[in-house]
């Protein structure tokens, strides 16, 4: 069933599964992208930018929610203990907190609070990517070894 999903979507499936995956809903791009490299139709660096798009814009997606929300719950003005661990990290590190927004559930919960915190969304953007990147790089490399 996977296969006949993933063939009759072929890269569009890949970034919809990438742009899913890094919103606050699950998924799992990375057996999308596992199984189009070793399909070997695209090139593993065309696959790559592709998931590394999709994944960045899911990522912003949930970064804008976290703006949203800012302004009817002010940072200030809200319990700190609602994103403890990953406002514990964006206070100290600032917008370099972002590499780890590939990880699961916590990279998710990092860019709504980076959202909610109003970090600058240039240099967001740029850690988010970065990150999402180096992840989908490593995963092409250990299964193409190109």
């Amino acid at each position: 069933m996977f296969q006949g999903l993933v063939e009759g979507y072929g890269v569009a499936g890949l970034f919809f599964s990438a742009f899913i995956s890094s919103t606050l809903a699950p998924g799992g791009s990375e057996a999308v992208l596992a199984y189009l490299l070793l399909n070997a139709e695209h090139s593993p660096s065309y696959l790559v930018v592709v998931a590394t798009i999709g994944n960045t814009l899911g990522a912003l997606t949930t970064f804008y929610l976290g703006r949203l929300a800012s302004v009817k719950f002010p940072p200030k003005n809200t319990d700190q203990k609602h994103f403890a661990k990953a406002n514990t990290l964006i206070q100290r590190y600032g917008s370099v907190t972002l590499l780890l927004s590939w990880l699961p559930v916590i990279g998710d919960v990092l860019c709504l609070a980076a959202g909610w915190l109003r970090l600058n969304f240039i240099k967001a953007l740029f850690f988010i990517s970065l990150g999402k990147f180096a992840r989908y790089s490593a995963i092409s490399y250990l299964l193409t070894d190109a």
